[in-house]
């Protein structure tokens, strides 16, 4: 079984509360920066339009910064996993500034035999595309997708992935 990894939620930690209030403690700010996300993070726009359309001066390093912090324990079951002959994938709904930092940042994302960054393959979770993209790259067989994202988990059962909500490493070890 290949495990298909999200990125944002599992093995990086959630956006930074105190990044993101330095970046900006508006609510209308944070409804711009939502709305306008999606395209960005399909790379269908350049950062430099995403933040036109959001209304502010680029802040792409404060972004990057904001979703950069690791989980180390699951970093490690990475390894582990790869170690043991496991074949794991990533599919993560990011832009290609915070592909590059990743990539640039983490040697761990070697370990992945297939890293499918949503700026780089068209769609980003909940499509039916995004995991249809990476089944047909994985060359089929049967994959298991962990998303914290109830909705990213169904839309891969929908395209006939197993899913697991992951809500902690403890759980995510019990399936393994």
């Amino acid at each position: 079984m290949i495990v298909l990894f999200d990125m944002f939620g599992v093995i990086a930690r959630d956006q930074s509360r105190a990044v993101m209030d330095a970046m900006s403690t508006d609510p209308a700010f944070w409804e711009a920066y939502w709305a306008h996300r999606p395209a960005y993070d399909r790379g269908d726009v350049t950062a430099a339009e995403y933040w036109r359309r959001v209304g502010h001066p680029p802040l792409v390093e404060q972004d990057v910064a904001s979703w950069a912090e690791v989980d180390d324990e699951m970093v490690a079951l990475l390894g582990s996993l790869h170690a043991a002959g496991r074949r794991i994938a990533l599919l993560s709904n990011i832009p290609e500034d915070h592909a590059r930092n990743f990539e640039h940042t983490y040697p761990w994302l070697d370990l992945f035999e297939l890293r499918a960054f949503s700026c780089r393959i068209g769609h980003a979770k909940p499509s039916p595309e995004a995991f249809e993209w990476c089944r047909d790259r994985l060359g089929g067989g049967e994959i298991l997708f962990v998303d914290d994202r109830l909705e990213n988990v169904r839309a891969a059962e929908r395209a006939g992935m197993r899913g697991h909500h992951f809500t902690g490493i403890d759980g995510l070890r019990a399936v393994l």
